[in-house]
Protein backbone atom coordinates (compact mmCIF):
# COMPACT_ATOMS: atom_id res chain seq x y z
CA UNK A 1 0.00 0.00 0.00
CA UNK A 2 1.46 3.35 -0.80
CA UNK A 3 -1.82 5.22 0.71
CA UNK A 4 -3.72 4.18 3.55
CA UNK A 5 -6.87 5.95 5.34
CA UNK A 6 -6.98 5.51 8.72
CA UNK A 7 -10.53 5.82 10.41
CA UNK A 8 -11.92 4.89 13.47
CA UNK A 9 -15.45 3.98 14.75
CA UNK A 10 -15.70 6.60 16.81
CA UNK A 11 -13.88 9.76 18.66
CA UNK A 12 -11.11 8.79 21.42
CA UNK A 13 -10.75 5.12 20.34
CA UNK A 14 -6.72 5.42 19.81
CA UNK A 15 -6.44 6.48 15.70
CA UNK A 16 -3.31 8.78 16.41
CA UNK A 17 -1.64 6.13 18.63
CA UNK A 18 -2.32 3.50 15.47
CA UNK A 19 -1.50 6.55 12.87
CA UNK A 20 2.32 6.15 14.60
CA UNK A 21 2.63 2.99 15.22
CA UNK A 22 2.00 2.47 11.10
CA UNK A 23 4.38 5.38 10.14
CA UNK A 24 6.95 3.55 13.17
CA UNK A 25 6.65 0.71 11.48
CA UNK A 26 7.14 1.81 7.85
CA UNK A 27 10.17 4.07 9.13
CA UNK A 28 11.98 0.77 10.66
CA UNK A 29 11.53 -0.66 6.81
CA UNK A 30 13.20 2.01 5.37
CA UNK A 31 10.25 3.80 3.41
CA UNK A 32 9.63 7.57 3.32
CA UNK A 33 6.33 8.71 5.41
CA UNK A 34 3.78 11.52 5.13
CA UNK A 35 0.71 11.84 7.45
CA UNK A 36 -2.12 14.30 6.37
CA UNK A 37 -4.43 15.33 8.84
CA UNK A 38 -7.18 16.92 6.83
CA UNK A 39 -9.37 18.61 9.57
CA UNK A 40 -7.82 18.80 12.75
CA UNK A 41 -10.52 20.10 15.16
CA UNK A 42 -10.26 21.34 18.86
CA UNK A 43 -6.74 22.48 18.60
CA UNK A 44 -5.33 26.39 19.33
CA UNK A 45 -3.35 27.41 15.98
CA UNK A 46 -0.18 27.45 18.53
CA UNK A 47 -0.61 23.81 19.90
CA UNK A 48 0.78 20.63 18.33
CA UNK A 49 -2.18 18.54 16.38
CA UNK A 50 -2.50 14.54 15.91
CA UNK A 51 0.14 14.86 13.16
CA UNK A 52 2.55 16.51 15.19
CA UNK A 53 1.98 13.64 17.83
CA UNK A 54 2.63 11.08 15.45
CA UNK A 55 6.11 12.63 14.50
CA UNK A 56 6.72 12.99 18.03
CA UNK A 57 6.33 9.31 18.23
CA UNK A 58 7.08 7.43 15.14
CA UNK A 59 10.31 9.74 13.80
CA UNK A 60 11.01 11.64 10.64
CA UNK A 61 7.54 12.05 9.14
CA UNK A 62 6.21 14.69 6.87
CA UNK A 63 2.95 16.10 8.41
CA UNK A 64 0.76 18.30 6.35
CA UNK A 65 -3.26 20.10 7.52
CA UNK A 66 -5.57 21.15 5.36
CA UNK A 67 -7.74 22.64 7.68
CA UNK A 68 -7.68 23.44 11.74
CA UNK A 69 -10.50 24.74 13.35
CA UNK A 70 -10.70 25.69 17.32
CA UNK A 71 -13.53 23.94 18.64
CA UNK A 72 -13.91 19.98 19.36
CA UNK A 73 -16.40 19.71 16.96
CA UNK A 74 -17.24 17.88 13.79
CA UNK A 75 -15.19 19.29 11.11
CA UNK A 76 -18.07 20.35 9.20
CA UNK A 77 -19.59 22.17 12.51
CA UNK A 78 -16.36 23.76 13.54
CA UNK A 79 -15.43 25.33 10.54
CA UNK A 80 -18.93 27.05 10.24
CA UNK A 81 -19.14 28.67 13.29
CA UNK A 82 -15.34 29.69 13.18
CA UNK A 83 -16.27 31.25 9.58
CA UNK A 84 -13.70 29.59 8.17
CA UNK A 85 -13.55 27.23 4.35
CA UNK A 86 -14.06 23.94 5.21
CA UNK A 87 -11.96 21.04 4.01
CA UNK A 88 -13.20 19.44 1.12
CA UNK A 89 -13.44 15.81 0.22
CA UNK A 90 -11.56 16.83 -3.34
CA UNK A 91 -9.21 18.79 -1.13
CA UNK A 92 -8.25 15.67 0.73
CA UNK A 93 -7.43 13.56 -2.32
CA UNK A 94 -5.65 15.89 -4.14
CA UNK A 95 -2.96 16.50 -1.03
CA UNK A 96 -3.24 12.99 -0.87
CA UNK A 97 -1.60 12.37 -4.40
CA UNK A 98 0.76 14.81 -4.07
CA UNK A 99 2.35 13.41 -1.10
CA UNK A 100 2.34 9.99 -2.84
CA UNK A 101 4.45 11.39 -5.38
CA UNK A 102 7.16 12.18 -2.93
CA UNK A 103 6.85 9.32 -0.70
CA UNK A 104 6.46 5.82 -0.25
CA UNK A 105 3.51 5.78 2.33
CA UNK A 106 1.04 8.26 3.31
CA UNK A 107 -1.37 7.75 6.10
CA UNK A 108 -4.21 9.72 5.89
CA UNK A 109 -5.96 10.32 9.86
CA UNK A 110 -9.90 11.29 9.97
CA UNK A 111 -11.43 13.31 12.61
CA UNK A 112 -13.96 10.90 14.31
CA UNK A 113 -15.93 8.03 12.31
CA UNK A 114 -15.66 7.56 8.83
CA UNK A 115 -19.15 9.57 7.79
CA UNK A 116 -18.22 12.48 9.89
CA UNK A 117 -18.73 15.69 7.51
CA UNK A 118 -16.31 17.50 6.85
CA UNK A 119 -18.62 19.93 4.81
CA UNK A 120 -21.91 21.65 4.79
CA UNK A 121 -22.65 19.43 1.66
CA UNK A 122 -21.93 16.06 3.62
CA UNK A 123 -18.48 14.97 2.33
CA UNK A 124 -17.02 12.67 4.41
CA UNK A 125 -13.42 11.12 4.43
CA UNK A 126 -15.60 7.95 2.93
CA UNK A 127 -15.74 10.24 0.01
CA UNK A 128 -11.97 11.12 0.06
CA UNK A 129 -10.74 7.95 0.12
CA UNK A 130 -13.05 6.90 -2.96
CA UNK A 131 -11.23 9.68 -4.67
CA UNK A 132 -8.09 9.14 -3.86
CA UNK A 133 -8.70 5.21 -4.70
CA UNK A 134 -7.47 3.98 -1.52
CA UNK A 135 -8.01 1.15 0.99
CA UNK A 136 -9.20 2.36 4.71
CA UNK A 137 -8.15 0.74 7.93
CA UNK A 138 -11.16 0.67 10.80
CA UNK A 139 -9.54 1.71 13.95
CA UNK A 140 -11.86 -0.32 16.86
CA UNK A 141 -12.18 -0.36 20.95
CA UNK A 142 -11.98 -3.35 22.06
CA UNK A 143 -15.03 -3.83 24.30
CA UNK A 144 -18.40 -4.31 24.78
CA UNK A 145 -20.33 -2.54 22.02
CA UNK A 146 -17.44 -2.39 19.54
CA UNK A 147 -19.06 -4.94 17.00
CA UNK A 148 -21.85 -3.25 16.33
CA UNK A 149 -20.01 -0.33 15.57
CA UNK A 150 -17.21 -2.00 13.64
CA UNK A 151 -19.56 -3.57 11.49
CA UNK A 152 -21.73 -0.65 10.78
CA UNK A 153 -18.50 1.46 9.71
CA UNK A 154 -17.74 -2.24 7.30
CA UNK A 155 -20.92 -1.84 5.82
CA UNK A 156 -20.56 1.71 4.98
CA UNK A 157 -16.97 1.19 3.54
CA UNK A 158 -18.47 -1.55 1.37
CA UNK A 159 -21.37 0.81 -0.21
CA UNK A 160 -18.91 3.57 -0.89
CA UNK A 161 -17.09 0.53 -2.56
CA UNK A 162 -13.65 0.98 -0.63
CA UNK A 163 -11.27 -1.85 0.43
CA UNK A 164 -10.63 -2.37 4.01
CA UNK A 165 -7.72 -4.02 4.95
CA UNK A 166 -8.50 -5.16 8.28
CA UNK A 167 -8.95 -3.98 11.86
CA UNK A 168 -6.57 -2.54 14.19
CA UNK A 169 -7.72 -2.42 17.88
CA UNK A 170 -6.55 0.85 18.73
CA UNK A 171 -5.87 0.45 23.00
CA UNK A 172 -5.75 -3.28 23.97
CA UNK A 173 -6.05 -3.22 27.94
CA UNK A 174 -3.76 -4.23 30.15
CA UNK A 175 -6.66 -6.72 31.73
CA UNK A 176 -9.12 -7.25 29.36
CA UNK A 177 -12.02 -8.47 30.36
CA UNK A 178 -14.58 -11.49 29.20
CA UNK A 179 -15.87 -9.07 25.88
CA UNK A 180 -12.54 -7.87 25.15
CA UNK A 181 -11.15 -11.36 24.87
CA UNK A 182 -14.04 -12.79 22.94
CA UNK A 183 -14.02 -10.32 20.45
CA UNK A 184 -10.76 -11.09 19.19
CA UNK A 185 -12.42 -13.92 17.64
CA UNK A 186 -15.81 -11.41 16.75
CA UNK A 187 -14.33 -8.58 15.28
CA UNK A 188 -13.27 -10.58 12.04
CA UNK A 189 -16.87 -11.52 11.67
CA UNK A 190 -17.98 -7.96 12.19
CA UNK A 191 -16.11 -6.52 9.47
CA UNK A 192 -15.56 -8.81 7.00
CA UNK A 193 -11.78 -8.09 7.39
CA UNK A 194 -8.84 -9.74 9.65
CA UNK A 195 -7.81 -8.38 12.78
CA UNK A 196 -4.36 -6.60 11.51
CA UNK A 197 -2.95 -4.88 15.30
CA UNK A 198 -3.74 -4.35 18.80
CA UNK A 199 -1.74 -1.27 20.07
CA UNK A 200 -1.79 -1.58 23.96
CA UNK A 201 -3.32 0.84 26.41
CA UNK A 202 -0.94 3.62 27.36
CA UNK A 203 1.37 3.06 23.90
CA UNK A 204 0.61 6.63 23.40
CA UNK A 205 2.75 7.57 26.94
CA UNK A 206 5.93 5.49 26.25
CA UNK A 207 9.04 7.30 25.51
CA UNK A 208 9.58 7.45 21.74
CA UNK A 209 12.64 5.23 21.64
CA UNK A 210 10.44 2.78 22.96
CA UNK A 211 7.43 3.44 20.64
CA UNK A 212 9.59 2.93 17.95
CA UNK A 213 11.22 -0.07 19.18
CA UNK A 214 7.76 -1.61 19.72
CA UNK A 215 5.52 -0.52 17.19
CA UNK A 216 6.25 -3.30 14.93
CA UNK A 217 5.19 -6.35 17.24
CA UNK A 218 1.64 -4.54 17.89
CA UNK A 219 0.66 -4.97 14.20
CA UNK A 220 0.12 -7.58 11.50
CA UNK A 221 2.84 -7.96 8.42
CA UNK A 222 0.28 -6.83 5.81
CA UNK A 223 0.71 -3.52 7.57
CA UNK A 224 4.44 -3.72 8.22
CA UNK A 225 4.35 -5.52 11.32
CA UNK A 226 6.78 -8.32 12.27
CA UNK A 227 6.51 -12.09 11.06
CA UNK A 228 6.18 -12.95 14.64
CA UNK A 229 3.17 -10.73 15.46
CA UNK A 230 0.32 -12.55 17.40
CA UNK A 231 -2.62 -10.86 18.71
CA UNK A 232 -2.52 -11.30 22.33
CA UNK A 233 -4.87 -13.44 24.19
Amino acid sequence: MTVLFVTGTGTEIGKTVTTAALAAAALAQGRSVAVLKPAQTGVRTDEPGDAAEVERLAGPVTTAELGRFPEPLAPATAAARAGMTPVLPQDVAEATAELAASHDLVLVEGAGGLLVRFDGSGGTLADAARLADAPVLIVAPAGLGTLNATALTALALRSYGLDCPGVVIGSWPSAPDLASRCNLADLPDAAGAPLLGAIPEGAGSLPPHAFRAAARDWLAPLLGGTDAFRLPS
